[in-house]
């Protein structure tokens, strides 16, 4: 049940949006305060589409900077703020352009494929940008006389190897989340969770390239959205969730009749959680802190996102 300050600042919210034509988007990661008072919650994949179409004046992000910045290059005539200047991703910052522009020098034939989970820099060095929702899509297609360079997140780079065969050069960046979901991890659950019920976990996670986890019927492997949709085509009583647990919030909200047991419990991404409803009221009141890519790289980072846009 809200407490009356929630309920006040979230009705300040939801007027401070209209007075200044603003919509708030909001990853499925945050409080579960925050997703209430969103205008759009989603994957990735799915906020990028929705910050491109949006007729909004203000893209307010309660996300992290990196998908600020991909609004921001696929809206550069809108105003776009993050809600917190220091809700990054140790994922994105795992990898610079400047590693990325060495990286290429030592593979002159190479394609790049960055996860969207990269600072607009990187995008402005890549060739396709993709999500967890279209990594194997995109890689499946792409030439199979080029090599591939796939930054930054290694687990994701090792399960779109074991999908779609194709060999990968991989950059050794990780969420520090998802790296803690492993094999064995996964397997405990199962075996304490016994059939009929599904392991829904995230590609991200070092589990989702293990033999064992690929193989069995029980372990359904993809991204947010893949998760949030799972029960609805299922239709079984119990799931273990294993990504961060943000996520349970929209998946209680669904399935109310049904159970979902975090695999790690407890465990959520202090940078996303950095975002207060008391942040998201300030942001609006004060129009604060814009994020704005440079039209020099914007241009350049709008391409390989505009593939994935068109391939997925």
């Amino acid at each position: 049940m809200e407490n009356h300050d929630t309920k006040k600042i979230s009705e300040e919210i939801n007027r401070l949006k209209k007075e200044h034509n603003a919509v708030l988007l909001c990853h499925y990661y945050q409080s579960a305060e925050i997703q209430k008072v969103a205008d759009f919650l989603g994957d990735s994949l799915e906020l990028s589409r929705k910050a491109k179409e949006t007729d909004a004046d203000i893209i307010l992000f309660a996300g992290v900077h990196f998908m600020a910045e991909t609004a921001s290059i696929l809206s550069p005539d809108k105003k776009v703020l993050i809600p917190v200047l220091g809700a990054g991703c140790t994922l994105a910052d795992s990898i610079t352009a400047e590693d990325l522009r060495k990286w290429k020098a030592s593979h002159e034939d190479g394609l790049v494929v960055s996860y969207v989970n990269t600072s607009a820099e990187v995008k402005a060095e890549t060739d396709y940008c993709v999500t967890s929702a279209n990594a194997v899509k995109i890689v499946s297609l792409l030439p199979k006389d080029r090599p591939i360079l796939f930054c930054p997140d290694r687990h994701l780079g090792r399960y779109i190897q074991a999908v779609t065969g194709r060999e990968l050069e991989l950059w050794p960046g990780a969420c520090y989340i998802h790296k803690e979901m492993d094999g064995s991890l996964a397997k405990e659950a199962l075996k304490a969770h016994p059939a009929p019920v599904e392991l829904l976990i995230h590609p991200e996670t070092v589990a989702a390239s293990d033999p064992d986890i690929l193989s069995n019927p029980r372990c359904v492997i993809g991204s947010t959205s893949t998760i949030i949709k799972r029960p609805a085509i299922s239709g079984l009583d119990t799931y273990i969730v294993g990504t961060e647990i943000g996520i349970i919030t929209e998946l209680e909200r669904l399935y109310p009749d049904k159970k979902f047991v975090p695999l790690t419990e407890g465990r959520v991404c202090e940078y996303m959680r950095k975002i207060s409803l008391r942040n998201i009221l300030e942001a609006l009141r004060d129009e604060k802190y814009e994020v704005k890519v440079p039209d020099e790289i914007r241009e350049r980072a709008i391409v390989p996102i505009e593939r994935m846009l068109s391939m997925s």
